[in-house]
């Protein structure tokens, strides 16, 4: 028997898949968020005892141990998961959007190039980073007010609408909910690298291969975050301080771009302040990216699974409505 085709479950199919995997994964490691923003928040003095002991600082973190034991500490366990649903919603939105554009863009690229081959690694990325603009620009506000709530302590804990109301009002109006867009239009090359980076590792490690074992999926997801994430820590680095409070030390004065973010950083931590938080912020990437892509390989075969059903359905219906029809055209001769 020959081969059956495997159908095409389309862009809703795989940004439905894609979003769910994306959820489960970051709801599993949300903490390991939480410790990675309030890492890449925190100003790193000289005199760290006499910078934690001054009035109204917020706490000093060394590690990642060290900041789930105090986070854990001061704001009880539920401080570890908060903002969780501010998240989540986010998470859900940017990864349908990126996947269904994604998705689209690819398919719209292969038919204009008329050819089956992969796209090269230059095209993937170039397919991903439009996916990814396209995602951004309709989800960022969800992403400015989550960083807002996980930084928050466990006096000035709000709800997702009570913060995004902060933001508005002491920010620039509506227009704060879209603070970092540039950065975030820029960091577009964090997905990019790793979609594009799993396409490739797919065909070189596992060629030929349509359906990928959990572990196999899990493995490229992990490799191709990694890469991504070292790439890219800097710009991920200043796009929380430009979406968070600024530091004491700039008497509520926001930054007014990544750049500056930088620039402040370089000036008080040096290049090695660019990579704060690299060591949560790639644990948290390999596993929700292994996670998410060992997921949605599950969730497509079973829309492939549903989509078969659908068909078998269709079929069963088409030839029993033709044995009706056949039936009564036959029916006037039996009488005869």
């Amino acid at each position: 028997m020959g081969a059956q085709s495997k159908p095409v479950i389309g862009p809703w199919g795989k940004a439905t898949a894609g979003a769910t995997g994306a959820v489960l994964a970051n709801a599993l490691v949300y903490p390991l968020d939480i410790v990675k923003t309030r890492l890449q928040v925190q100003v790193k003095h000289k005199d760290a005892v006499a910078a934690a002991a001054a009035p109204g600082a917020e706490p000093h973190y060394t590690s990642t141990w060290d900041a789930i034991s105090k986070i854990a500490e001061q704001d009880g366990v539920l401080g570890l998961y908060n903002g969780i649903g501010g998240s989540l919603i986010g998470v859900a939105s940017t990864n349908f959007a990126y996947f269904y554009w994604y998705s689209i863009v690819r398919a719209v690229y292969q038919r204009s190039a008329k050819s089956a081959a992969p796209p090269s690694a230059l095209v993937e990325l170039s397919l991903g980073a439009v996916a990814g603009a396209v995602a951004q620009i309709f989800t960022i506000p969800v992403a400015v007010v989550t960083t807002r709530q996980q930084t928050q302590s466990k006096e000035d804990r709000k709800g997702l609408i009570a913060t995004a109301r902060e933001v508005i009002e002491s920010e620039d109006g509506v227009s704060g909910l879209w603070r970092g867009l540039k950065a975030s239009l820029v960091l577009v090359v964090n997905p990019a690298i790793t979609y594009g980076a799993y396409e490739r590792l797919k065909v070189a490690l596992f060629p030929g291969k349509t359906n990928l074992r959990p572990w196999e999926a899990f493995l490229l997801g992990a490799l191709s975050k990694s890469l991504a994430t070292i790439t890219t820590q800097p710009l991920i680095v200043a796009k929380v301080g430009l979406q968070s409070k600024p530091p004491p030390v700039r008497n509520g004065k926001p930054f007014k771009s990544f750049i500056e973010v930088m620039q402040f950083i370089l000036a008080h931590e040096g290049p090695v302040g660019l990579f704060k938080g690299i060591g949560p912020q790639i644990l948290k990437g390999v596993l929700v990216q292994g996670i998410l892509m060992m997921t949605k390989e599950r969730v497509e075969l079973l829309f492939i699974l549903f989509v078969r059903y659908l068909q078998k359905l269709r079929s069963d219906r088409l030839a029993k409505s033709a044995s009706l029809a056949a039936l009564r055209s036959a029916a006037p001769v039996l009488v005869k």
